[in-house]
């Protein structure tokens, strides 16, 4: 069925609960989105529903109302160790979303208990606080679910505890299946009784989430809510409340127009959108340090514990910058976002649609604002057609300052910038390689100084793409790269050492081969290994140090390879080429 009215909640007075239309009062909630009208009645009437709607439309309402409906019509009360509703998730930081929702509702509903079961934290303390409080509805991302559920030798039978389950919501569901939890949902759903309510809301379907709608629903009512073009009668993929905007320039002027766009509209929110996480901890680091009096935070996929705090950070501003990668692009409800950038084009034109969903939700105004290379341009033909996606151009932002030269200082003046630098560049060229659209985006159309200069490198790296190239084009640098010096005192010791390390290794092979005529003497190889081990302990030591996430992903990869050395699982030659391959990345 599709489904495009709205309703006031006064329509379903009669079926709701006072102490939820008291909530929803207080929330300021006063019409319903259409894919609330459509989705409440039938989920309350005992339905399964698969209902797919435009991002930003209210999903999350149309499923926590009718949860909360149907535990409190239980004939038989919730015990503490009884789980009635289960919610799962993609990502953590949209079950902390739900799991706020939810607890505005819960101050009335004393009676039952809540609980989220997400990743970032120990696991044991899951199972700890589970045993002690129990929880009737439960909010978690996969993962961390299909965990629990094997954790019976721990003390916690959650299989026995669902076994009470009234309601299961697949919140975002493509987007469970786009990142791979396929089989976690399966076991997920081995475990829970077939007599239950199911939902399942997304925003796109596709064949992979039509086979997960068969093995999870029984008979389910489908629900289409989609917004009609205001022209020709086209169906949007995206709301009419949102004004969709593309800008053109080279990639060297590209961070340029970005600083200078966020200074000017300083006083919003603004979601800025990267390709991969070294280009949002390098850019991102570096708008920190050119957007003056603004707060910039910065969100990636390969932080772990950050992320819960930077996001709720990010959600209490009233205005600020949140770069990020495409962990932010789906469900997340971020207050009065007023402008979504997207600096690179996201892999897939549904991202693209879900990266501007982040603004303009239920009913509001929002702005989105796509950067393209000129040889991009015919992008905005394939999102017209392929998405449903119009989008105007706008001009380039006037009174721009050159800002590489002050990104260029910044790396001279701490090598882990230099390096972070060279990290993105390489990650954005194999992020281009990837694109779904590779007739529009051709890494070898791509103008390497060009885009090297846009991100205000020092030198190019070495890297396959590049490789029996010559760039005239581009002037490195006139410094010694490797002369550049760590920040962190302690890093810079650490790499001082490995250098010395290493030279001593070439000056000691140098004059080994020359004393027993190119073969070294078993004592000259039994010092050189215990000099590496030395080393590789140094930097598991050092790794308390280190200054952010990547770094410490670093140190535990020389640390795993000091152990596969130890256990004779790899040769001395893997050892050191490994070692080193790490350093120049």
């Amino acid at each position: 069925m599709e489904n495009t009215t709205e309703g006031t909640w006064d329509s379903l007075a009669v079926k709701l609960n006072d102490k939820i239309l008291e909530t929803l009062c207080e929330l300021k909630f006063t019409h319903m989105t259409p894919v609330q009208a459509a989705c409440i009645p039938l989920f309350m009437s005992n339905k399964d529903v698969a209902a797919e709607a435009v991002t930003g439309s209210g999903k999350t309402l149309a499923f926590v109302i009718p949860v909360l409906e149907v535990l409190l019509r239980r004939e038989e009360k919730l015990k503490k160790m009884q789980v009635g509703a289960l919610v799962v998730t993609p990502t953590r930081e949209l079950a902390v979303q739900i799991s706020e929702v939810i607890g505005h509702f819960l101050r009335k509903f004393p009676q039952f208990t809540q609980m989220l079961m997400i990743g970032g934290n120990n696991p044991m303390e899951d199972v700890e606080k589970f045993k002690e409080n129990g929880a009737n509805i439960v909010i978690a991302t996969p993962g961390r679910l299909e965990d629990m559920f094997r954790r019976k030798g721990d003390g916690v039978d959650l299989a026995s505890s669902v076994k009470s389950l009234d309601v299961l919501v697949l919140d975002e569901a493509d987007r469970l299946l786009d990142m791979g939890f396929e089989n976690s949902l399966n076991a997920i759903l081995s475990f829970l009784p077939k007599q239950r309510r199911t939902g399942l809301f997304s925003a796109t379907q596709t064949q992979e989430l039509e086979k997960l709608v068969r093995a999870g629903l029984r008979n389910p009512v489908r629900v289409a809510v989609k917004e009609k073009g205001v022209a020709d009668g086209a169906t949007r993929r995206t709301p009419s409340t949102l004004r969709n905007y593309y800008t053109v320039c080279r990639a060297e002027d590209k961070f340029n127009q970005l600083v200078a766009f966020l200074r000017q509209h300083k006083h919003q929110k603004q979601l800025v959108f990267f390709s991969t996480c070294a280009c949002v901890e390098y850019f991102g680091r570096a708008l920190e340090t050119l957007v003056r009096k603004v707060p910039v935070h910065c969100i990636h996929g390969k932080m772990k514990r950050k992320r819960n705090q930077i996001f709720a950070d990010f959600r209490a501003l009233k205005s600020g910058v949140l770069v990020c990668t495409d962990v932010m692009a789906r469900g997340i409800d971020i207050p009065d976002v007023n402008w979504v950038l997207q600096y690179d084009p996201p892999s897939s034109g549904s991202a693209f649609v879900h990266r501007c969903g982040r603004t303009a939700r239920i009913g509001h105004r929002g702005n989105a604002l796509v950067f393209l290379l000129p040889m991009e341009e015919s992008y905005v033909d394939f999102l017209s057609i392929n998405q449903k996606c119009p989008l105007q151009k706008m001009s380039a932002v006037s009174d721009v300052v050159d800002v590489l030269p002050k990104v260029q200082a910044l790396a001279q003046a701490d090598r882990a910038i230099f390096e972070r630098g060279m990290k993105a560049f390489v990650s954005y060229v194999q992020a281009y390689a990837k694109h779904e659209c590779s007739l529009i985006f051709r890494v070898k159309d791509l103008d390497f100084p060009s885009v090297a200069r846009g991100f205000a490198l020092l030198r190019l790296p070495k890297m396959p793409e590049l490789r029996g190239k010559s760039f005239p084009d581009f002037q490195p640098a006139p410094l010694d790269t490797e002369a550049i010096r760590y920040k962190d005192k302690q890093r810079e010791k650490l790499r001082q050492n490995m250098l010395a390390e290493r030279r001593q290794n070439r000056d000691d092979e140098t004059r080994t081969k020359k004393a027993v005529g190119g073969k070294q003497a078993w004592s000259k190889q039994k010092a050189k290994k215990e000099r590496r081990k030395k080393n590789a302990a140094k930097r598991k030591r050092a790794q308390d140090s280190a200054s952010d996430d990547d770094d410490m992903d670093e140190l535990l990869k020389d640390t795993r390879l000091l152990k596969k050395l130890k256990k004779g699982q790899i040769c001395e030659e893997d050892f050191e080429r490994q070692i080193t391959a790490g350093a120049h990345h």
